[in-house]
């Protein structure tokens, strides 16, 4: 989905009042304590776009990567929302020596309608690319692997987003370019410090 995650505060009150049990009850064999939305939910957010407040649970849609744990956590009061679609990923394989590799997010979000122009449209380009570029018997997720995925991203004229960060602070497929830095490598060090100063 694209748009907000939609919210039933209400539902939201009968996890934290204990009315419900959070997970669909997959816990409930043991007592594991009082629910607690903060510990179990906010802070667990990869991106931290939750906060509680006032007995009011806020999303920013914006930072969220979409997935799905307070969803998982809080089913009957999370929802996903109605612009739906589909995410492709790319390079999963299972080899047997390095075990099963799960392919990395191109496409963070496509509409599925006829006639899916705009699927086959990343298929058909990734499909020419691994066609000109591949060694024999080299796979999507070995060319990605061997390339980068900066050189996909190109390919498809992809541009970099939230989703495809690994981790906060972690940018494993974007590089700068020379082109694309103002002033290139090589600049004067006293304007760069004019400009940014302490």
């Amino acid at each position: 989905w694209k748009d907000d995650i939609k919210i039933d505060h209400d539902a939201a009150q009968g996890y934290v009042a204990g009315e419900i049990a959070p997970k669909r009850g997959a816990h409930s064999g043991r007592d594991w304590g009082a629910f607690d939305i903060q510990k179990e939910v906010v802070e667990l957010c990869p991106t931290r776009c939750m906060k509680y407040e006032g007995g009011k649970l806020a999303i920013n849609t914006k930072e969220c990567t979409r997935c799905m744990h307070c969803i998982n956590v809080m089913p009957r009061a999370l929802h996903i929302g109605d612009v739906r679609g589909c995410s492709m990923l790319v390079g999963a394989k299972a080899p047997i020596l390095d075990g099963a590799q799960m392919g990395s997010l191109l496409v963070p979000f496509v509409k599925v309608e006829e006639p899916y122009e705009e699927i086959e449209e990343a298929v058909v380009t990734i499909w020419d690319w691994w066609v000109e570029e591949h060694k024999n018997r080299e796979r999507l997720g070995e060319l990605i692997k061997r390339q980068g995925f900066q050189e996909l991203l190109e390919v498809t004229e992809i541009g970099p987003v939230l989703q495809h960060v690994l981790e906060p602070g972690q940018t494993p497929y974007i590089s700068w370019k020379e082109d694309e830095v103002p002033g290139g490598w090589d600049r004067d060090i006293t304007e760069f410090r004019e400009i940014h100063q302490r």
